[in-house]
């Protein structure tokens, strides 16, 4: 199945609605402390392998996927939709469109 990346702009309205959706940081943990979307979980793209049993409740879920500019994110999308997560999108442009 393709899903279609999220837009900064997107994922922003939804969050001021309050909406929690399942939010993943792949950049490495210094990047994440110096700053991060508010409930996001931290799971460095060179961890996610060992990572996925933490994540296998998501399979069937939204599951929005973020790094610096997106490149790292694309990755952990294909690695995740590989692995059968059925609804993972990009954040399009990162934590910099995010912000930006």
């Amino acid at each position: 199945m393709i899903t279609t990346d999220i837009t900064a702009e997107e994922l922003k309205d939804r969050l001021n609605k309050g909406e929690t959706p399942i939010i993943i940081d792949v950049r490495e943990d210094w990047e994440h402390q110096e700053s991060n979307i508010g409930g996001a979980q931290n799971i460095p793209l060179g961890t996610l392998p060992q990572r996925l049993d933490d994540l296998e409740d998501y399979k069937d879920q939204e599951v929005i996927v973020h790094c610096k500019s997106g490149a790292r994110s694309a990755s952990a999308k294909a690695f995740l939709q590989q692995q059968g997560f059925s609804n993972v999108r990009n954040l399009l442009g990162g934590i910099m469109g995010y912000q930006g």
